[in-house]
């Protein structure tokens, strides 16, 4: 459910009076602005309004000719059909934030001094307006005569509208407290007269008054929102009854809303930890029954050894002197040899295996290398279509298992400075996010930001492999083995020293279809969500 958009559409509907019923007998919204103008006229009289303050006021009325005109204060009338959006039900009028406000003014444009500690007087800005309510977690504090000072131009109090205007442009609260606040440059405030707040604040937040406002911001370094833009913005006024009935409507719809997002929270980390639970009984052979026919992981790692000593003796490979054994001993502690050396690694070991696994380090049943990048890249970077694929991050997908093609191909001649990885390798990222796995469906070359695991097929069903090494034990493992301060980063010899669970083939093969078909379950769950 794209909540977000059910919020505009039911903010959209507030606003053209088609949330909640007309009632005819409502005074109509033409007598209550011709009482905001007199009010305002008598405040003008009586020194509480100065002439800035209703030099923008206008009137906008229906001609006979059907279109809409507006009529401003040095008595000139202009046709706005072309800004008005929409029809509004009969009783209902249209209005500038001017005509309908007698105060709308920014924050302190000096620096004002802040106070390190609380002191009673909020300072406000664009930070702490949130949609519908102000955020002051991180608000900052100035003393009191710094409060006095800025308060002559801009003293928010209960029932004031605020509105961000510098950065996320737009943003729009209702003062619900009677704290003491001032505020800074990038936020403005709206004081209406005769209208409900709640019901002003709704239609700022409407796609319509949005456009208005977006249209309206400066760009400079960054959107700005000006006060004279505030005042120009155009609204539908319905009668003061609806403007409390849609209120109070839109209020107790988006409570609904907001418990709907609250509960796809919750249901969101559910999936997340039933996904990684998937994950974890996986790789413990907790997902799929023990078959006693299997052969042991422990023939197929012995039949590897073997054949290593054999191409060892054939001069085909070097001999790795830090290849090692891990075995069980009769005392059921886990021990690891090398050449004559053997030690209890015990509290190496994450986790129980059932009979019939083996655990072993990945580097001595698989190999891995880290790629390399020619440089400068730029140099070698081609649209020949020939040229080699170069694999990069961005060629990956969220939350995805594989990387089928590149946007980008280098020359052949960079081939010498970088590393060639096949179809069927897995490659891990090492640094920033490191140790996430993919599996490669297509031939390219590799920049020092991936590793790559060759020669799998020998001991590892390759969907079996891409699963144990996405579970957060596995993740946990590579952190441990992660090196660096700022930046972690993971060396091929650290990804080497790994030890993994092994279980017989056709058991992983059985746990990796299991694994794939309760994952598609969550899956279609996180989308009905969506």
């Amino acid at each position: 459910m794209d909540t977000k958009a059910l919020r505009q559409k039911i903010l959209d509907l507030a606003i053209r009076g088609k949330l909640v019923p007309q009632d005819p007998n409502d005074e109509p919204a033409s007598v209550l602005l011709e009482r905001i103008r007199e009010q305002k006229q008598q405040m003008f009289k009586e020194g509480k309004l100065k002439k800035k303050d209703i030099k923008n006021d206008s009137i906008i009325f229906v001609g006979e000719d059907n279109l809409h005109y507006e009529k401003f204060a040095d008595g000139t009338v202009k046709c706005i059909e072309d800004e008005i959006p929409f029809e509004v039900p009969e009783g209902w009028e249209w209005a500038r934030i001017a005509s309908v406000s007698s105060i709308v003014t920014d924050g302190e444009h000096k620096t004002p001094h802040r106070c390190e500690n609380y002191s009673g007087y909020y300072l406000l800005s664009a930070r702490n307006i949130q949609n519908s309510f102000l955020l002051l977690d991180n608000v900052d504090y100035v003393d009191r005569e710094e409060y006095s000072r800025i308060s002559k131009r801009c003293n928010p109090k209960r029932n004031d509208v605020l509105i961000s205007c510098s950065g996320s442009v737009g943003r729009v609260a209702v003062v619900e407290d009677d704290n003491h606040y001032v505020m800074v440059r990038s936020a403005a405030m709206i004081r209406f007269i005769n209208l409900n707040p709640y019901f002003g604040m709704y239609a700022l937040q409407s796609h319509f008054l949005q456009l208005q406002i977006q249209k309206s911001s400066k760009q400079t370094a960054q959107a700005n929102l000006f006060q004279g833009a505030i005042l120009n913005l155009l609204l539908p006024i319905p009668p003061f009854k609806a403007q409390r009935e849609i209120a109070k409507k839109v209020s107790g719809l988006f409570k609904d809303i907001h418990e709907i997002e609250n509960e796809k929270i919750i249901i969101d980390d559910l999936l997340k930890r039933t996904k990684a639970k998937i994950l974890d009984m996986a790789i413990r052979g907790k997902l799929v029954p023990q078959n006693p026919d299997d052969e042991p992981a422990s023939a197929l790692l012995k039949r590897i050894r073997a054949k290593k000593k054999e191409l060892v003796k054939q001069r085909k490979i070097k001999r790795d002197k830090k290849e090692s054994i891990i075995f069980k001993g009769e005392d059921n502690s886990y021990y690891e040899k090398i050449e004559s050396v053997i030690r209890c690694i015990n509290s190496e070991i994450p986790f129980k295996i059932p009979d019939g696994w083996a655990y072993e380090r990945l580097g001595n049943i698989c190999s891995v290398a880290r790629g390399g990048s020619p440089r400068p890249i730029e140099n070698y970077l081609t649209d020949d279509k020939n040229g080699l694929n170069w694999i990069k991050i961005g060629d990956t997908e969220q939350g995805g298992k594989y990387i089928f093609s590149t946007k980008e191909k280098i020359r052949s001649d960079g081939l010498n400075k970088t590393r060639y990885v096949h179809c069927g390798d897995f490659l891990l990222t090492n640094s920033m996010s490191f140790g996430r796995p993919y599996i490669l469906k297509t031939d390219g070359c590799i920049h020092d930001g991936w590793l790559v695991i060759g020669e799998v097929e020998t001991v590892f069903n390759q969907d079996f492999l891409y699963y144990m090494l996405s579970s957060s034990a596995m993740y946990n493992a590579l952190s441990i083995l992660a090196a660096g301060s700022t930046v972690k980063n993971l060396k091929s010899d650290s990804v080497k020293s790994l030890i993994v669970p092994i279980p017989p083939i056709e058991e992983q093969k059985a746990i990796a279809t299991q694994v794939e078909t309760l994952l598609t379950i969550t899956a279609q769950v996180e989308k009905s969500l969506s």
